[in-house]
């Protein structure tokens, strides 16, 4: 095999994602039925906090508090409490993605293996627990401990000197996300695997290295060391 080392995202690489539903459980203890109408407010909310989060604009305290602070003032809890509710409420509800054991127990004896993610400690440390997949990375390195976040190029120096390994040719990132996984990797210097599930075409000034539709086939394709370019 080319690489010597795999560094995969997490949200929606290997593992689901469904916050709609994991909001809904936390919310569920406050005798709120969530609705969609709340789960499209609370996304604009999320979303341009995690956008300024990627950028370095703000801390991930700032993230986790301010995405629930309209709620926690409807409630009269603190945000904190929300935050910390709906990631153990995600880490109960998560499952790994169709194809993520079968790739990661066909790749743990080729290859190592290493996650690169902007999620927080509290949700991935315990959803990789819960899931029974710890074992199969060397390393997790997670953007709320570093203080640096994909698609900053600190972040994939950081996770490389960590694992301690500077062959940047035999690297390949893995990930969903064609901004922080894919242009970071680029900036890095390392090849890319553009996650696709939806078919979406890819966005201007961004070429990943290969392209694959799911894990199934990038198991596959790295087992039979075919990988097509992009």
């Amino acid at each position: 095999m080319k690489y010597q080392w795999l560094l995969f995202d997490a949200d929606e690489t290997l593992f689901s994602f469904d916050d709609f539903a994991g909001l809904k459980k936390l919310f569920i203890d406050y005798d709120i039925q969530f609705s969609e109408q709340d789960y499209y407010e609370y996304k604009e909310v999320n979303k341009p906090l995690w956008t300024a989060y990627q950028e370095q604009k703000i801390s991930a305290q700032t993230l986790k508090t301010e995405r629930f602070s309209l709620w926690a003032d409807k409630l009269g809890v603190s945000a904190n409490e929300l935050n910390s509710g709906f990631l153990n409420a995600m880490a109960q509800i998560c499952a790994p993605l169709p194809g993520a054991l079968a790739l990661l127990e066909s790749l743990s004896s080729r290859v190592n293996m290493a996650i690169i993610t902007n999620g927080f400690t509290e949700l991935q440390q315990a959803r990789l627990e819960n899931t029974g997949l710890k074992h199969y990375f060397q390393d997790v390195v997670i953007s709320e401990e570093v203080g640096l976040a994909k698609p900053d190029v600190a972040i994939f120096e950081h996770t490389l000197a960590k694992l301690n390994h500077q062959d940047k040719a035999t690297v390949l990132m893995v990930g969903d996300n064609p901004h922080s996984d894919i242009l970071g990797g680029m900036q890095a210097g390392i090849d890319t695997c553009w996650l696709n599930h939806h078919n979406k075409p890819v966005p201007d000034n961004i070429e990943p290295t290969y392209e694959v539709a799911n894990l199934d086939q990038l198991r596959r394709l790295l087992l039979d060391d075919a990988l097509t370019k992009a």
